[in-house]
């Protein structure tokens, strides 16, 4: 903990003045610091203070009185707020002074700051910030003011527009590029003479042109330069270093002899090298992002995950992508599917869970004529709905990227990337300082400033940083081309450390929809079957669609309740009979001892045993090539909650010990758990729907998507099942990708030494320097994207 001596604030380092707020015997500026310091101690990140002396923002406690009462209206409200259900609400800010991995940090830790604040998530390239709130806690007018305290001040203008417009930046960089290039022709202009001729000027036409091109760059280096000055304040400010504050220090250190050679020694200054080196500097900078943006657009479009849902078409059900929906299509919704979009409940009751927007697990109750926001999940009964806004598949895909209720921790190359970062530039200050101090010893002024001023320039971590996400990034747009849809760079990484594969059986090595089914038992009456359809066909389970499809000449009658326990069975009331369907143990209570040849699904109506559905499996096709070549490489289990009468079928391809039957979820969790504890690393497959806990427990988690794509929000990916045969490709690319990543870093380390080293010795002028430095990363990102687009065809072969 962070000893304090002086009377400075321990959370952000003012002067505390006369009269400190103390607490634990520190010295506190206000009650906010101390607010957010006891926050913190509370919550134990002791780590915060450890990392460096008074890290922490500090928080005004001034009222801002009527400022922000204009948010308490309810049109305002309606406006802003995307997302309002059962008193948790989501709004999304633009928040332009967003700039660094510290606002990030602070940003999405509100929650320290008000328990109202559920969750924040933090767009940094967009500087937008998405908060998920409780009003019952905290009113939209509050959660501004919270922001605002922080100094993060909200754009509302720009919040409430609904048509947002992002070329505003791009527009004024153009405007300082234009200045920067029109004042560097001019000056070049003026120096033409001295360089052509060899030798100075007239003495007084020389001091007028030197003085002409003075004035001139002025606005160059305090307008078109700016954003380096105005970035590295704040960095400082804020106790973090960014690489801005070597190009800061090169152009400020640069002006300064310019200035003193001009006004007061009767030089000639280094005006056109000033003014050469800002211009490329931003024109570098205007194309870096000119192209990041090309590449950036078709990894993100194509990372889109394929979602089908079910539309009634003119009285028949009909199973269609989400991206043909249209506002009034009548859609079904079964037990855990997805609410595709904004729509009002027309038939059945609706207890709508959205811990997929909000991270509230607790279900709404809808009755007919509510409204339901996309995203939600029915749990229950088969509900009738009806699309009221344009479907966004963009909007799932986001909340499923941006989703953190089931992240995993580890250790990864961008935490590496990040500390190597962090110290790139106070190594980089001090080798500039180092040569600097050598030509002076040297007796050569002119070199020694452009030698620190090439040195501070030319050496750039950002190909280092981007490697990472341009790289991943290719790879999850080659993957979404080839039918796996990841849910963000992170699980590729996870991906390529995998040691153990986790099979389920039933929907993820079978194939859901093709099965021999028999019913072996009392006959069941055509009422009895009326019955037990109606209540099967509410489930997305694999084994309740065979049913469902087995008996669909019968009758369908809308449940008068219905209950699905995950991996056991479901129960509930139809046609006037209670009926329970799923395993023996669950049905009847116990297990019979014989052994069995097919899965069975057995059923009870009315309190009393009639039978059971007898099930053979069909595998799906490739799978015994895919397990023998995965087993190669991983060690293979495969647990499921089915029963053991595929086991002779199956040792072809798992151990004996490897393969566990009759497992509940909770001990699919709990034998990843053991894995894990022995130093595994685990990918979980299974189908989404009853795996939930182990997929949750794992590593990584895939899921496989039948032609209906059931989506599973705690999965890391998503497989379509056609492409299931290329399992073994998609884990052994992600290897690959990451030896990209690693080559990348070393062609980023070789730039910087041979351009550190050329700098140093006096032979790369602040200008060259500034032309190679977005060169530099320009061609890391083209080298990883292009190669891992060339090495990703491997992928798409038959």
């Amino acid at each position: 903990m962070v000893k304090n001596a002086d009377n400075i604030c321990v959370h952000c380092g003012a002067d505390c003045g006369k009269h400190p707020v103390i607490w634990n015997d520190l010295p506190f500026c206000c009650n906010g610091c101390k607010t957010v310091y006891q926050l913190l101690n509370e919550n134990k990140l002791y780590n915060y203070y450890n990392l460096e002396e008074t890290p922490g923002i500090k928080v005004e406690t001034t009222a801002f009185g009527n400022k922000y009462a204009f948010l308490d209206k309810d049109e305002i409200k309606q406006k802003m707020i995307s997302f309002s259900e059962g008193g948790i609400s989501k709004v999304k800010f633009y928040i332009p002074v967003i700039h660094c991995a510290s606002c990030i940090w602070l940003l999405e830790k509100l929650y320290l700051l008000h328990k109202g604040i559920k969750y924040s998530f933090v767009n940094f390239s967009r500087k937008e910030v998405d908060i998920t709130f409780d009003e019952s806690l905290i009113s939209l007018r509050q959660v501004v003011e919270l922001l605002s305290s922080i100094h993060y001040i909200p754009d509302l203008s720009l919040s409430l527009s609904e048509n947002k417009k992002e070329s505003g930046s791009y527009k004024k960089l153009l405007y300082k590029i234009g200045i920067a290039g029109f004042v560097f022709i001019n000056v070049m202009t003026y120096s033409l003479p001295a360089y052509f001729n060899g030798e100075p000027l007239e003495e007084s036409l020389q001091k007028l042109l030197s003085l002409l091109s003075y004035v001139l760059v002025i606005p160059v280096v305090f307008y078109s330069g700016s954003d380096y000055f105005i970035s590295s304040v704040k960095g400082i400010l804020k106790k973090n270093i960014s690489i801005d504050i070597p190009i800061a220090l090169g152009i400020m250190v640069l002006f300064l002899v310019t200035s003193y050679e001009v006004l007061f020694a009767g030089g000639t200054g280094y005006s056109d090298s000033l003014s050469g080196l800002i211009f490329f500097l931003l024109l570098g900078k205007w194309y870096q992002g000119k192209t990041y943006e090309a590449l950036s657009f078709d990894r993100n479009y194509k990372s889109y995950f394929p979602i089908a849902v079910t539309r009634i078409n003119q009285q028949v059900e009909e199973s269609v992508l989400l991206e043909h929906i249209e506002v009034d299509d009548e859609l079904i919704i079964r037990n855990k599917e997805l609410i595709p979009a904004d729509s009002v409940l027309l038939e059945g009751k609706g207890r709508i869970d959205y811990s997929f927007v909000t991270g509230e697990s607790n279900p709404v109750l809808k009755n007919e004529g509510d409204f339901i926001y996309a995203g939600g999940r029915q749990m229950g009964e088969i509900i009738r709905i009806e699309v009221q806004k344009e479907v966004s598949q963009s909007h799932l895909t986001k909340l499923w990227n941006q989703d953190r209720s089931y992240d995993k921790p580890g250790e990864s190359l961008k935490t590496l990337s990040d500390r190597i970062s962090k110290y790139f530039t106070l190594v980089i200050i001090s080798i500039a300082l180092a040569g600097f101090i050598f030509w002076m010893i040297q007796g050569d002024l002119r070199k020694a400033l452009f030698v620190f001023t090439a040195v501070l320039i030319v050496a750039c971590p950002c190909a280092l940083a981007l490697s990472i996400p341009f790289t991943f990034g290719s790879t999850m747009r080659i993957f979404g081309k080839n039918g796996l849809y990841i849910k963000n760079t992170n699980v590729i990484e996870s991906l390529s450390h995998v040691d153990t594969i986790v099979f389920d059986k039933t929907g993820t090595l079978t194939r859901p929809n093709e099965h021999n089914i028999r019913y072996r038992g009392r006959a069941l009456s055509p009422q009895e079957e009326s019955a037990i359809f109606s209540l099967v066909r509410q489930s997305t389970h694999p084994l309740s669609n065979a049913i469902a499809a087995h008996l669909s000449e019968a009758d369908y009658h809308q449940p008068e309740h219905f209950v699905e326990v995950s991996g056991r069975g479901i129960f509930g009331r139809a046609n006037q009979m209670d009926i329970k369907v799923g395993s023996e143990e669950y049905v009847t209570g116990s297990n019979r001892s014989k052994a069995r040849k097919t899965t069975e699904v057995h059923v009870a109506v009315e309190g009393s045993y009639t039978g059971y559905y007898s099930i053979s499996n069909q595998y799906r096709e490739g799978v015994g090539e895919v397990l023998k070549t995965l087993a190669e490489r991983f060690d293979l289990y495969l647990v499921s909650g089915d029963n053991d009468s595929e086991t002779e079928n199956l040792t072809a391809y798992f151990k004996r010990e490897h393969m566990l039957f009759n497992q509940r979820p909770g001990q699919k969790a709990g034998f990843i758990k053991d894995l894990q504890r022995d130093g595994h690393t685990v990918l979980m497959t299974g189908d989404g729907l009853n795996d939930a806990g182990a997929l949750m427990q794992s590593n990584v988690s895939l899921t496989i998507a039948n032609k209906v794509y059931h989506f599973s929000p705690a999965s890391d990916a998503v497989l379509e099942a056609g492409r299931f045969p290329k399992l073994a490709r998609f884990i052994n690319f992600t290897k690959t990708s990451l030896r990209i990543v690693k080559i990348s870093f070393l062609i980023s380390f070789l730039y910087n030494l041979v351009g550190i080293s050329f700098a140093i010795s006096g032979h790369l002028s602040p200008i060259v320097a500034a032309i190679l430095m977005p060169l530099s990363s320009i061609s890391v990102v083209i080298f990883a994207t292009s190669v891992t687009s060339l090495t990703g065809r491997i992928i798409s072969r038959r």
